[in-house]
Parts: C-alpha cells; sequence; structure tokens
C-alpha cells in the first residue's frame, strides 16, 4: 500500500507537505468525487471485509468504493500516514421511517486535529447528507455547503448532525412522490460521541449489515458519487442525478429507470465501477432517502 498509487486513484495532485485545513479539504473532495459510496458486493455475492489491505485493494486497486467502515477507513490511514492528528468515532444512524437513531454503532467517521481545532470527515455517506468539507466539531453553529447546511449540536456529551436542504426541482413528475425523496427540509442524520473507536469495534456491525434481513444494505443496492455540481444516485434500477443550487434555493432532481441490460452500462460510465460478478439490483420501497 502506498500514498502514490492512492492519490493516482483519487486524481490528487496538490500539497503533502502541509497538513492544514485547507489541504485536508483538497484531498477530501478528490475521495468523494473518485470513490464511490456503494455497497454492491452484497448484491453481487462478494463479502465485506475491514481487513486494511482488502479495503485498499477493492477502492484503490480494483476501483471499487464501499461504504463508511472501508472509506473512512482507508481516509484516515491515509491522513495518518501524512501527518494528521486523526482517530476513529463511531456514530448511530438516524432512521426517518422510524423516527430514531439506530440501537447499534454501525458508522464509523474520522475526527482530525488541526492546530487545536477538531473536524470530523465523513467520507462515507453518500447522497445529499454526505459533507463536501470537513465540519468543524463545534456546537450550534450552521456551516454552509454546497449540499447545504449542516449542524452539530451536542447535549450532555452525545454530539448530533442535521442538514437542511433546499427546495427540490424534480422535472419528471412520475417521480414528485418517490419514496426516496426526502420531505423534510430540516433532516437528522446520526450522533455519537467523542470515544475513541477502533476498526475492531465495527467487525460485527460489518457483519451483521451485509446479512441481516432488517438491514437497509440487504434491502437496496445503492451505489453514489459526488461530482462537482452535485451527486449521482443509483438505487436498485433508478438513476438520480442531482445538481445543487440548479436555481437559487433550488436543487435540480432528475430520475430514470433502467433496465436491466443498461444496468452493467451505467455503473462503468456514470460511476467508473466495474464489477467482478453479475450485479441482482434491488430497491426495498422505503428505509432510504437520497
Amino acid at each position: 500500500m502506498n500514498l502514490e498509487e492512492y492519490f493516482a486513484r483519487t486524481g490528487y495532485k496538490g500539497s503533502l507537505e502541509k497538513q492544514d485545513l485547507e489541504t485536508l479539504t483538497d484531498i477530501f473532495q478528490h475521495h468523494i468525487r473518485a470513490v464511490p459510496f456503494e455497497n454492491l458486493s452484497i448484491h453481487c455475492g462478494e463479502k465485506i471485509t475491514l481487513e486494511l489491505e482488502h479495503v485498499y485493494n477493492k477502492i484503490v486497486r480494483r476501483k471499487r468504493g464501499g461504504w463508511c467502515m472501508e472509506n473512512n477507513q482507508l481516509l484516515g490511514w491515509v491522513l495518518k500516514r501524512l501527518g494528521y492528528d486523526t482517530s476513529f468515532l463511531g456514530a448511530y444512524v438516524f432512521n426517518p421511517h422510524q423516527n430514531a437513531y439506530a440501537t447499534i454503532m454501525t458508522h464509523l467517521l474520522v475526527k482530525v486535529v488541526i492546530d487545536g481545532k477538531a473536524y470530523v470527515v465523513d467520507g462515507g455517506f453518500g447522497v445529499s447528507y454526505q459533507m463536501w468539507q470537513p465540519m468543524e466539531l463545534v456546537s450550534g453553529k450552521d456551516q454552509p455547503q454546497a449540499p447545504g447546511i449542516f449542524r452539530f449540536t451536542e447535549k450532555n456529551a452525545i454530539w448530533y448532525l442535521e442538514k437542511m436542504r433546499r427546495k427540490q426541482y424534480i422535472p419528471n413528475q412520475n417521480f414528485s412522490n418517490s419514496d426516496l425523496l426526502e420531505k423534510k427540509e430540516c433532516r437528522k442524520v446520526y450522533m455519537f460521541s467523542l470515544e475513541p473507536r477502533t476498526v475492531e469495534d465495527f467487525h460485527f456491525q460489518c457483519m451483521y449489515l451485509q446479512t441481516s434481513p432488517d438491514s437497509l444494505f440487504t434491502k437496496k443496492s445503492i451505489c453514489t458519487l459526488q461530482t462537482t455540481d452535485g451527486f449521482r444516485a443509483l438505487i436498485g434500477w433508478t438513476l438520480t442525478e442531482t445538481t445543487y443550487n440548479y436555481k437559487e434555493n433550488m436543487d435540480l432532481v432528475e430520475f430514470v429507470t433502467l433496465e436491466d441490460e443498461e444496468v452493467e452500462k451505467t455503473l462503468k460510465e456514470k460511476f467508473n465501477i466495474t464489477l467482478d460478478r453479475k450485479l441482482v439490483p434491488i430497491n426495498v420501497k422505503g428505509f432510504y432517502t437520497i
């Protein structure tokens, strides 16, 4: 494993000497625009494991993506190798359909400290809840970014992330009531404490999420990638392309339904992913919004 190969994968050509916020942001943005958030292994007969070398080979050499435990573990390794002060945190994801936070800690985050200030770096959430810049770990402060306004709130040593979105313009009115569309303008995302975590803390969750019939990830095949002006996502057979701030305070959300024979081509053309095995798309209604 080496940094040069990783940066060739993400296309980053900037400084490797400075451990400042500007460099961190640049490295982070290259990652989220090159490496998809995806769970396709579950739906093409592959097992997801968290050994770092396996994650590295999957994302860097096989040019695949991964979920939070893969993306953020790799990001954390890169940043630590560059000299950043990094640690892992664990979060409980909000389920809008149950209106409650998960009872299992399933989301891996990276915390980075620069000049005494702590930041959360999360390259593993995808769709419109994917931050585009490291977020300062400060309570009650609106942090506007291209995807919308993010905010942390701390209460009794528990931190909560929420995001406020813009209005949405959906040209294809057949999808105006799609269960994939988030209806609320302000959405809870996850909660976490500042207790340091290790990858070993997530091995059970990794197995559970890819095998349990109650897991979101067994109910939906998901591949999503950030772009320079929004993001695209393939959920089952539904391809969405979102453009942020298409008009003032308005995001453009375009939907199209693919045929089976179009899925493989779309993964290659839109997400730069070529699978070794046949994907079986799935999209059980509900459970997930973009």
